[in-house]
């Protein structure tokens, strides 16, 4: 009796464009040629945007991207004979084979033929009042494009580009005009004029059922009465790409998704490398406040130990992959398959790796094979499907079993959970899992998380997950991430240098009047925990760097940021031998499979840096954008145009620092818009 109900909703669409063609030719390397092309519509010529454009070599997807509002799509490759191709829904999918890229052959266009979408039930809704109902009796009732077009509507939508509001094309619907722009088949957004998926997130309020936690920020300390600020350091990422599938899909994040020290620390920063007998080397500088004049901000800086990835030691990993039935859009378990295949690319003969699955229940699809099979291991990936519920803590249980049976002592001993986080059979709440991830601790078998997906994604539960498994957090939103997280950033994600890292700093209050630690909420700690080596803090991969800031305000600077108190009667002030401290900076850090922590300490100078610090400028823009897109009470005078002002000479040829500039200019107009 049931049928098969699929809503189509006329909405208003709001583009973005997350990189410039400008910004593709300043971030190529010298050796790598710049495919490029156009994609177009066989019978009307428009260009087709958000077009999914897939590269491959030897029959793997090595890198990918999307056409953008022009049509065109942009792909830095080394020279070689590569496979492309072009898909998505409402069109046939084309690929070409055996193209051979190079200097001189690099333009490739593609031409699309329109398919067709089948459909049992329709309802049309615009600004979510129903107005046609177009109900087949026929099962199967094929539904072409002209006739999505051609249904009725009384309403005259207006549609914004790039944060800039006017009329998109008219389309004529019986007789009327409207600038419908979007449909939606399944939950999945549909350009109206190009019906390709737009990668915009649903509007479905009612259905979203994302997760994150409540970000109290850090206020501004008295060094007379806390003079010692703690915390554990946090090399996850997972916020930055979280904050950049928001604004792509033209919607503001929530606060509780803008962790600020994780999109500071997305970036690679030029900090100097550690000395051969260190496992990693601090820098620290002082410097003006570009939100508020009359404060200064102190930049730290961590580099970890880089390693080549061929000197890595021998990796024992565990795939964890979630294939319930939440797990079935495209950017979740289908970007899961893409993903885990470009890090079985890198693999050496020396790794081993397993794969357990759960939904309903957990099971082991491919036991621990060597990174030199990689056939194996691809078939064992693509054989994957979605479907079934989500009992996370059973597969938890089994994937630490597989890792624990083949333990490579003075290895890399991993699990990767790759999940959207919605666990509901068995063990599920937060408590459960994070104290079953908490007993596997010991086992000094490691834990990388990799959230997918929109809609029901719960960051909460895998920022728990993650920070309780002696482990890592990211979030992969396209497979541009994929390949940045498990390919690029291999070592860092993947093979730990130190566990147990914390940073304690004691203020001199005869230089700070006030102090406050830029972002790091969920990840302060009590002073005591400082030397208490039982105490669990965050880990740093092979070559990571850690950047923290503090916003300090001077002493002899009034500000309303500080609430005065009564002199105390019985507490005295000793004064410093050394009258040149503005602060003194305390690191422990245990070796990864050590117990004893081991402490460095430095001092920290009042000087002022003369000359800008690229690294701690760039910082300063990425905290900036943070605080304004979490409406923080301390970002003052911040805005983004003071970004935009002063961005421009710390990008260098960072593609990832280029592409920054661009969220900052789409979240400008973005809330331009909103207000």
């Amino acid at each position: 009796m049931m049928k098969n109900l699929l809503t189509i909703l006329i909405v208003i669409l709001q583009f973005s464009i997350s990189h410039s063609q400008e910004t593709v030719h300043k971030t190529m390397h010298q050796d790598s040629v710049l495919l490029e092309g156009i994609i177009t519509d066989s019978l009307t010529s428009d260009p087709i945007l958000f077009a999914t454009i897939a590269l491959y070599k030897n029959g793997v997807i090595i890198d990918g991207t999307e056409s953008d509002l022009d049509g065109r799509y942009y792909i830095k490759v080394e020279p070689g004979v590569y496979d492309v191709e072009v898909s998505y829904i409402g069109y046939m999918s084309q690929r070409i084979v055996d193209v051979n890229v190079s200097p001189e052959n690099k333009i490739l266009d593609f031409v699309l033929s329109e398919g067709q979408v089948t459909l049992d039930e329709i309802k049309i809704v615009a600004c979510k009042v129903p107005l046609v109902e177009f109900n087949c009796t026929t099962s199967g009732r094929v539904v072409t494009a002209d006739e999505i077009r051609s249904l009725p509507t009384k309403k005259r939508i207006r549609s914004r580009r790039n944060g800039i509001s006017k009329r998109g094309k008219d389309i004529s619907i019986r007789g009327s005009r409207t600038d419908v722009t979007h449909y939606y088949i399944d939950g999945v957004r549909v350009n109206a004029n190009t019906h390709q998926p737009s990668h915009v997130q649903p509007q479905q309020e009612n259905f979203n059922t994302e997760d994150y936690d409540a970000i109290v920020e850090n206020k501004f300390q008295n060094p007379k009465d806390e003079p010692l600020s703690t915390f554990s350091i946090d090399v996850d990422r997972a916020a930055y790409s979280n904050v950049r599938r928001y604004l792509n899909d033209h919607q503001l994040p929530p606060a509780g998704a803008v962790r600020v020290e994780e999109m500071i620390n997305y970036f690679n920063y030029n900090y100097e490398a550690p000395d051969d007998d260190k496992v990693f080397a601090i820098e620290h500088s002082l410097t003006h406040c570009p939100w508020n004049k009359k404060h200064q901000i102190l930049h730290i800086g961590l580099q970890g130990k880089r390693m080549e990835s061929q000197n890595l030691p021998s990796s024992n990993l565990v795939f964890l992959i979630d294939v319930s039935g939440s797990m079935s859009d495209y950017n979740k378990l289908p970007l899961v398959k893409s993903s885990l295949n470009l890090l079985v690319d890198n693999l050496r003969e020396q790794d081993r790796i397993a794969i357990v699955v759960y939904a309903g229940s957990a099971g082991l699809v491919l036991p621990s094979t060597s990174g030199n099979e990689k056939g194996k291991i691809k078939y064992a990936i693509e054989k994957l499907s979605s479907g079934g519920s989500t009992a996370g803590g059973e597969g938890i249980e089994l994937a630490y079993k597989i890792a624990k049976r083949n333990f490579i002592d003075d290895g890399n001993n991993r699990v990767l959970l790759a999940t959207d986080g919605d666990f509901n059979v068995g063990i599920s709440s937060d408590a459960g899992l994070v104290k079953l991830i908490e007993g596997k601790r010991k086992d000094n078998i490691f834990l990388s998380v990799l959230g997918y997906g929109m809609g029901n994604y719960k960051d909460n539960k895998m920022q728990k997950l993650a920070d309780s498994g002696n482990g890592n957090h990211a979030y992969i939103d396209n497979i541009k991430e994929a390949k940045k997280t498990l390919v690029e950033e291999f070592g860092g994600t993947l093979f730990t240098i130190a566990k147990d890292v914390k940073i304690q700093i004691e203020f001199n209050p005869e230089f700070v009047n006030g102090y406050r630690l830029i972002g790091y909420e969920n990840r302060m700690l009590n002073k005591e925990d400082f030397n208490d080596d039982k105490k669990d803090a965050g880990e740093l991969g092979a070559g990571h760097t850690v950047t923290a800031l503090y916003e300090i305000i001077p002493a002899k600077k009034k500000s309303k940021e500080m609430v005065s108190v009564d002199d105390l009667k019985y507490q005295q002030i000793q004064s410093v031998e050394n009258k040149t401290d503005l602060a003194t900076i305390k690191l422990r850090y245990k070796k990864p499979k050590g117990t004893k922590s081991t402490k460095e300490e430095h001092t920290i100078s009042t000087e002022l840096t003369r000359e800008p610090n690229e690294n701690a400028q760039f910082a300063l823009c990425v905290a900036e954008f943070g605080m304004l897109l979490r409406n923080s009470k301390f970002v003052k005078k911040g805005s983004y145009e003071n970004i935009l002002d002063r961005i421009d000479p710390y990008i260098g040829e960072d593609e990832y620092k280029a592409e920054f500039k661009s969220l900052v200019e789409h979240a400008m107009n973005l809330n331009k818009e909103l207000n």
